[in-house]
C-alpha cells in the first residue's frame, strides 16, 4: 500500500514540474538567453548550444535545460548541451529558472533536424517515348526522404531556364520524419523542345541558422524528344515556273520535321516512282510541262506542294531565222543598187563620147 501511495506521489510530482515548464512566463524581464537564435542540425550530426539562464534573479539551485535528446552540463546559471549524434525528428528544448516555487521564466529554443533527399527524379507522368508537338505534357519531379517538408523547395528547369519553383504542402504533422513528396509542371510540348533537356533539383531552405551552402540534390536529365509534322521549306503555293526547252530543271520540296519525312511524286506523265526532296530533270523537252505534285510526310502529318511548269522554245529559234533573212533581203537589195549604179554610170560614159 505504501508503494501504491508513493508511485501516485511521484506521479503527482511530476505532472506539476511539467505542467511549470510547459506553462511557463516566456514574457518576464530577465529571460533564458540561447547562444543561438534556432539551432538547426543535420541528422546524425553531433550539435552544442550554451544558455545562460539569468543574467541576476536567479540561482545556480533555480536553473535548468530540458530536453529530449543529448546532455547538459551546469557551470552556474550557464548550461552548456551537447549530443554526438541527434537521433531524433522532433526535439524540443527549453532553458528556465524558477521565480517561485509554482512559476518560471523560460526560453523556448526551436530546432530543426533535416536531411536532404536520398533520391531526386524527373519523369513524364503517365507517358513513355517521344511527344507529339502542341500536346499537353507533365513533368514529375520525385523527391524521396527529405526533411523537413516545409522547407522544401523544388525548381524545374529547361535547359538552364527556370520553369517554376514550387514549396511543398505536406502538413506539420507529415514534415517531422523524412517523408516522399512529388511536384509537377504541365507544359505544351513544341518543336523548340525537340532535344533539350528537363531536370529538377530540390533545395531545403534552412534560413541563415542552417548551413552557408543549402542542400542541394539535383535530378538527371530528361532529353525530350518531339515528334512534329513536315514544314516546308518554301511557300506551298509557288509560282508557274518558266524554262526554256532544253533546260535542266530542279525543283525543290525539302522540309523538316521529326521523324525525318519521306518524299513521293507525282508527274505530268502520272509517274510516281521518284522519292527525293529535290526533282531534276535533264533537258526539258515539252512533255515535261504540267503540275508536279510533291507529298511530304511522317508519322504526325502530310502536306502537298505544287508546281505548275511551262516549257518554252528558245527564242532563238525565231530570231536566227528572221536575222539571216534580213540579211540576205539587204544583201539582195545591195547587189540590185550596185548593179544599178554601174549600168547608169556605164550609159553616162557613152553618151559622152
Amino acid at each position: 500500500m505504501d508503494y501504491c501511495y508513493f508511485f501516485l506521489f511521484f506521479c503527482l510530482l511530476n505532472s506539476l514540474l511539467d505542467v511549470r515548464v510547459s506553462g511557463c512566463d516566456v514574457n518576464c524581464a530577465d529571460t533564458p538567453i540561447f547562444s543561438l537564435s534556432r539551432l538547426v542540425v543535420r541528422h546524425g550530426d553531433p550539435a552544442s548550444v550554451t544558455c545562460v539562464a539569468c543574467q541576476k534573479n536567479c540561482t545556480e539551485e533555480d536553473v535548468g535545460l530540458e530536453t529530449s535528446v543529448g546532455n547538459a552540463v551546469q557551470n552556474g546559471t550557464t548550461l552548456s548541451w551537447t549530443v554526438k549524434s541527434m537521433t531524433e525528428w522532433s526535439v524540443k528544448m527549453l532553458c528556465y529558472y524558477r521565480t517561485t516555487d509554482v512559476e518560471q521564466c523560460c526560453t523556448k529554443l526551436p530546432v530543426t533536424v533535416y536531411q536532404p533527399p536520398d533520391n531526386v527524379s524527373i519523369s513524364l507522368a503517365g507517358h513513355a517515348g517521344p511527344m507529339r508537338e502542341s500536346s499537353q505534357y507533365t513533368l514529375q519531379c520525385d523527391v524521396q526522404n527529405a526533411a523537413p517538408l516545409r522547407n522544401l523547395t523544388v525548381t524545374f528547369y529547361k535547359g538552364q531556364t527556370v520553369l517554376d519553383r514550387q514549396q511543398s504542402t505536406k502538413t506539420i504533422i507529415e514534415e517531422k520524419k523524412p517523408a516522399d513528396e512529388q511536384f509537377t509542371w504541365d507544359f505544351t510540348a513544341s518543336k523548340e523542345d525537340n532535344g533539350i533537356q528537363f531536370w529538377c533539383e530540390a533545395e531545403l531552405e534552412l534560413g541563415p541558422d542552417g548551413p552557408q551552402i543549402p542542400p542541394v540534390v539535383k535530378s538527371g536529365k530528361l532529353t525530350a524528344t518531339i515528334h512534329y509534322g513536315p514544314e516546308l521549306k518554301q511557300s506551298a503555293n509557288p509560282d508557274t515556273i518558266t524554262i526554256i526547252k532544253g533546260e535542266t530543271l530542279h525543283l525543290d520540296c525539302s522540309a523538316e520535321g521529326n521523324p525525318v519525312p519521306s518524299y513521293n511524286w507525282t508527274l505530268p506523265s502520272g509517274d510516281s516512282s521518284y522519292s527525293g526532296s529535290v526533282l531534276t530533270i535533264e533537258s526539258v523537252g515539252f512533255d515535261h510541262g504540267g503540275q508536279y505534285v510533291c507529298t511530304v510526310g511522317n508519322s504526325v502529318k502530310s502536306v502537298q506542294l505544287n508546281f505548275t511548269v511551262a516549257v518554252q522554245v528558245n527564242p532563238l529559234y525565231y530570231i536566227i531565222p528572221i536575222v539571216i533573212s534580213l540579211a540576205v533581203l539587204l544583201a539582195v537589195i545591195v547587189i540590185i543598187g550596185y548593179r544599178h549604179c554601174y549600168k547608169q554610170k556605164r550609159m553616162d560614159h557613152i553618151l559622152e563620147r
